[in-house]
């Protein structure tokens, strides 16, 4: 048996190869190479993810804004209002534009350290960003176990952020880990350029950021926030103040000074240590401002302070035209226009007269100036939040319905508060349901009748002053009377679509006579005047001083329609329709959609400014924050009247005040001219008249139309009285002024042809261009007539009056008279 065939060193390694492997060692091996595979993959995993990441970010870099093209300022700032002598009179401004910027010469040094104490420590020190600052951040969350939480942003973090990326409150995680990569990018690139620009980079981020934060209470920036809490200037800001408003920023409601002033008061403890760690003030600095009263100033500031700002109606009227004229002139949107004007930062300069607006507003506010009886109109509205979490919405008008459905009548106008309150509380009974919750509920109970009123320079156009309702205004931009509706004018339409054309075209003289009779339109329908009498021959300015109807239908129909209309175009009127009103009742104000207290004011401000017409506008001039000019709004005038044809109206219309259907209207000491109306059943009161200074307007009636009770028929000549008594009161009296176009002549009162033997003289004013040629026979007498024929002219002229305001006249009474007539 050969061993070593089977027992040889190869032999056995051969058999030892056949034997079965041990269980544990295969799995090592397995275990270990698949750690090797595991490890290698993560390792090209991680570095395929580095590469990646690196990737991103700088893509994420280089699409980081242009520093040199971001603006770092806030864009929204509140604009202001000042009046015709350059005091302002009102800020504008919505939710974060309540911001006034100040530069950091007028921002006080406490204040700045405060604010790097507090928000950025080493902002002196780095260049955007602040890497000790993150490692700190990063120590306290981990070592609290994400319990606790530490900003690391700068103060030129915190600048980009809010004015640069501004929609960060909506960000996904994925935005806002870009925008913090960016945000840190622009930090160093932002100090960076500044520097490289010449300027002190730290002073001009500290500007803006003070300007920008919100300090609480609505209060966007340190000069606002001085003013909201002190009512002082940024600059006037003691030690103790600054720490104040230092302390708010972070959290600006749960730090506010106002509402939580025992929180704030450790902050601003917080902010004064960290200001005496830093060096910035002394211990005794800091004793000293701990031991300030602060807060009971702050309260004391705030119950000063008028809670919230109704706008007036002129600020209502103001802010629609600016509106109005930016989408015009300018081609910005409806939201564009709003948002420069409640967060551009504008100057508007307006032409208000704030002695007048407040004269206007007091008497109109004055409850003595109206009727005893009062009634209110209701104007209701109610959101309801139904357990589901949806809304609905109820009205007035929902609540009628209501009740009309079942039966019951619910009155336009109530007796008392109480009874519409009633009402109010019955509706709300029957739609509320359980789980409902009242969203919002406005309740006014408007006083009727009401009123309205308009003051104009008439020399420019510029509205004084505009009052746009009874009583106190609750609201901003709320109904405006004088503006935004549309009444009956009455009869003081007679001068601007008869009288005044008729004069202008030359077809008839002041002294003209016209047949008051019975008379009826092309329709048929008769025409009656008020007093429901016919007066015969009557001339222009008796009809004029007596707004007598019938004579003024007369001139329309003579002159047409038509030619009236144009007129009244010229004047400014944009509510006419011309298809509808282009008919007789014209004349007396018998039109489609009537016309606004401020466009008839500024009509008559045509005639009361010689025959121009200007155009009412309510601001001379808007700037932007830099004071270039983005509106000019100095109307240059239209002539609409010869300056002779709107002195003889204004001759007539003095006779209206004098001795005719307006004297109520007469002031104490001063020359008015003017002419009142009526609309049909007394549904409207009209009164528009001038001095030499002023021209205004006052509407006086029920919101919804109705007639106006015999006692309420006066109440509109109180205020127009009242107001313009007040506005003259320091005023040298003094005449209209007559043009050299005008002539004066003596005429017979029963013919308006120049005055013969026999006749009644009257003088009359004339356009020298338009004198009667005509000398009147019709009144020669013998030369010793008998008392018969003198009584008989006495009594033939009785019912006239004198040919002007002076009351220069002769009547026949005696022999001597009729001698006298006859010798000249």
């Amino acid at each position: 048996m050969n061993l070593n065939q089977h027992y040889g060193e190869k032999s056995v390694l051969q058999k030892l190869d056949q034997l079965p492997k041990e269980p544990g060692l295969k799995r090592r091996k397995k275990i270990v190479f698949a750690v090797k595979t595991v490890f290698l993959s993560l390792l090209a995993a991680g570095f395929i993810g580095i590469c990646l990441g690196l990737g991103v970010y700088g893509k994420i870099v280089a699409d980081t804004p242009d520093v040199s093209e971001i603006n770092i300022g806030p864009t929204k700032y509140a604009s202001f209002v000042y009046d015709a002598d350059g005091d302002q009179i009102q800020q504008l401004n919505e939710a974060q534009s309540n911001r006034i910027h100040v530069s950091i010469e007028d921002i006080p040094e406490d204040m700045q350290h405060a604010i790097v104490a507090i928000e950025d420590s080493r902002f002196y020190e780095h260049h955007g960003i602040d890497p000790q600052g993150i490692l700190r951040a990063a120590v306290v969350t981990l070592t609290s176990g994400f319990q606790e939480t530490e900003g690391a942003s700068t103060i030129t973090q915190q600048l980009i952020k809010n004015n640069v990326f501004t929609d960060w409150t909506d960000e996904t995680f994925f935005q806002s880990v870009r925008r913090k990569i960016q945000e840190q990018q622009l930090a160093v690139d932002l100090e960076e350029y500044l520097t490289d620009q010449g300027l002190d980079a730290k002073s001009v981020i500290l500007e803006e950021y003070l300007n920008t934060v919100n300090f609480g209470s609505g209060a966007y920036g340190i000069q606002t926030a001085a003013q909201t809490y002190f009512g002082k200037d940024s600059n006037d800001l003691t030690l103790s103040e600054c720490a104040v408003l230092a302390a708010t920023p972070q959290n600006p409601t749960r730090w506010d000074p106002r509402q939580n002033p025992e929180g704030n008061a450790q902050r601003r403890e917080t902010v004064l240590n960290y200001m005496l760690e830093q060096g910035w003030i002394t211990k005794e600095e800091q004793e000293e401002a701990l031991g300030d009263d602060v807060y009971a100033r702050i309260a004391q500031n705030s119950e000063n302070q008028p809670q919230g700002s109704t706008y007036s109606y002129f600020i209502d009227e103001l802010i629609s035209q600016v509106q109005e004229d930016l989408v015009e002139e300018k081609g910005y949107t409806e939201t564009q226009a709003a948002n420069a004007i409640y967060s551009g930062g504008l100057r508007i300069y307006s032409t208000q007269d704030t002695e007048i607006q407040d004269i206007m507003e007091e008497e109109f506010e004055d409850e003595d100036n109206y009727p005893d009886y009062v009634r209110f109109g209701l104007d209701w509205a109610l959101t309801v939040e139904h357990s589901d979490g949806s809304k609905e919405n109820y009205s007035r008008e929902m609540l009628t319905a209501y009740f009309e459905n079942g039966g019951e009548v619910v009155p336009d106008l109530f007796d008392t508060q109480e009874e519409a309150q009633r009402y109010i509380d019955r509706y709300k009974e029957a739609v509320l349901e359980e789980g409902d919750k009242i969203a919002a509920e406005r309740t006014e109970f408007v006083p009727q009748p009401q009123a309205a009123m308009t003051v104009i320079d008439q020399s420019t156009g510029y509205v004084r002053g505009i009052v746009g309702g009874r009583g106190e205004k609750k609201a901003s931009l709320t109904l405006n009377r004088a503006s935004d509706t549309y009444r009956q004018p009455g009869s003081a339409f007679k001068i601007l679509a008869a009288y005044g054309p008729a004069l202008d075209l030359g077809e008839i003289t002041l002294a003209a006579h016209i047949e008051d009779e019975e008379y009826s339109y092309e329709d048929g329908t008769p025409i009656r005047n008020s007093d429901n009498r016919y007066h015969g021959s009557v001339s222009v300015r008796q009809a004029i001083r007596s707004s007598y109807n019938i004579p003024a239908v007369k001139v329309l129909t003579d002159i047409t329609p038509e030619k009236g209309f144009e007129y009244l175009q010229q004047l400014g009127f944009s509510n006419l329709d011309e298809e509808l009103d282009v008919i007789q009742p014209l004349a007396l104000g018998g039109i489609t959609n009537g016309v606004s207290n401020l466009e008839l004011t500024a009509a008559y401000g045509a005639i009361a400014n010689g025959g121009t017409y200007m155009e009412p506008v309510f601001y001379t001039e808007v700037t932007d924050q830099e004071g270039n000019v983005l509106l000019s709004n100095k109307p240059q005038g239209q002539r609409v009247f010869k300056e002779s044809t709107a002195f003889l109206l204004t001759s007539a219309m003095e006779d209206v005040v004098s001795e005719g259907t307006g004297t109520g209207f007469q002031l104490e000491d001063m020359h008015v001219a003017g002419k009142t109306g009526t609309a049909n059943d007394y549904r409207d009161l009209t009164f528009a008249g001038y001095t030499p200074y002023y021209t205004a307007a006052i509407w006086a009636g029920y919101d919804e139309p109705q007639e106006l009770a015999e006692s309420h028929r006066t109440f509109h000549r109180t205020l127009w009285r009242n107001v313009m008594n007040r506005i003259h009161e320091d005023l040298p009296n003094k005449d209209f002024e007559q043009p050299s176009t005008v002539e004066r002549a003596a005429v017979c009162a029963d013919s308006g042809l120049l005055a013969g033997r026999g006749c009644t003289r009257v003088y009359e004013y004339f356009d020298q261009d338009n004198m009667p040629q005509e000398t009147c026979t019709e009144h020669r007498r013998s030369l010793f007539p008998g008392w018969n024929s003198g009584q008989e002219e006495e009594d033939d002229s009785s019912g006239d009056s004198s040919g002007d305001s002076s009351g220069n006249s002769s009547s026949g009474s005696s022999w001597w008279d009729y001698w006298s007539r006859w010798w000249r």
